[in-house]
């Protein structure tokens, strides 16, 4: 299973309406998003779900009605949903959302999941792979790869389908992202010997331009407003379908990695 190349955030675990009015908050409206960004070409959707209250929602049963529902009403866009803890939920519990929701996509932050002990996480990431779920795992800076390179199984470490995410930009003082920000990943990846599949996902203005050096080393992109929601010229993007046209466009000479 590989990554989508270009797979839209569209709303994350924080943000609200009064960040943008065209955040989508409940399952219709992130499904209107889905099928307007996948006509403007994204192929995947990275799903966050809220409660009725609007905050951050863990809950296998609700994963598994919103991803079939998706698939249903949009079954050319692949969706990967999330098992970030925002500081509300445990390991114990991110791990059974993954592994009940019923999605073959799921993303998962190597530093949250070690808070448990190695064994029970290196034992979580098998179980996963064993049933065909894929964990593209987040890393946020150099340590939190190192940390995967001594908790993932060696041979899940080494396969060619490692999916991995690196994030840029996240703690920055301005919360910006600056395209060298990939620099000690891609060295980390070549003295480690791996060819994953890897993608970017880059805070604030400088999300497109980040996104389009992550593409040119052979990386997949992650845009939209749970990152981002202006264009590299500062402009506020309409909504997230506008996101994906602008680094769609900015990615097209760079052909896909295979």
């Amino acid at each position: 299973m590989a990554l989508p190349r270009l797979m839209v955030a569209p709303n994350g675990a924080r943000l609200t309406q009064a960040d943008h009015p065209a955040l989508p908050i409940t399952l219709p409206e992130i499904i209107a998003t889905a099928r307007d960004c996948h006509a403007a070409g994204a192929d995947g959707l990275h799903l966050h779900l809220r409660d009725a209250d609007g905050g951050h929602l863990l809950d296998a049963g609700a994963y598994r009605e919103a991803v079939q529902e998706l698939t249903a009403q949009v079954p050319d866009i692949a969706v990967q949903i999330t098992t970030e803890a925002v500081g509300k939920y445990d390991p114990p519990h991110q791990r059974r959302v993954a592994m009940n929701a019923g999605a073959s996509m799921v993303s998962a932050s190597v530093r949250e999941l070690c808070r448990d002990p190695k064994d029970v996480t290196q034992a979580f990431y098998r179980d996963c792979a064993d049933q065909g779920i894929a964990i593209q795992h987040i890393l946020y800076d150099r340590d939190d790869a190192e940390l995967l390179a001594r908790t993932l199984p060696q041979d899940l470490l080494t396969a060619p389908d490692l999916q991995l995410l690196f994030v840029l930009g996240r703690y920055a003082a301005d919360q910006n992202s600056d395209p060298q920000d990939l620099d000690p990943f891609l060295d980390w990846m070549k003295t480690q010997k791996l060819t994953p599949d890897w993608a970017v996902c880059a805070f604030g203005q400088g999300e497109t331009e980040s996104l389009v050096y992550a593409a040119r080393y052979g990386g997949k992109c992650r845009v939209g407003f749970e990152n981002a929601r202006v264009h590299a010229d500062g402009r506020l993007a309409k909504d997230n379908a506008d996101r994906v046209r602008a680094v769609r466009d900015a990615i097209r000479h760079f052909p896909p990695r295979v």
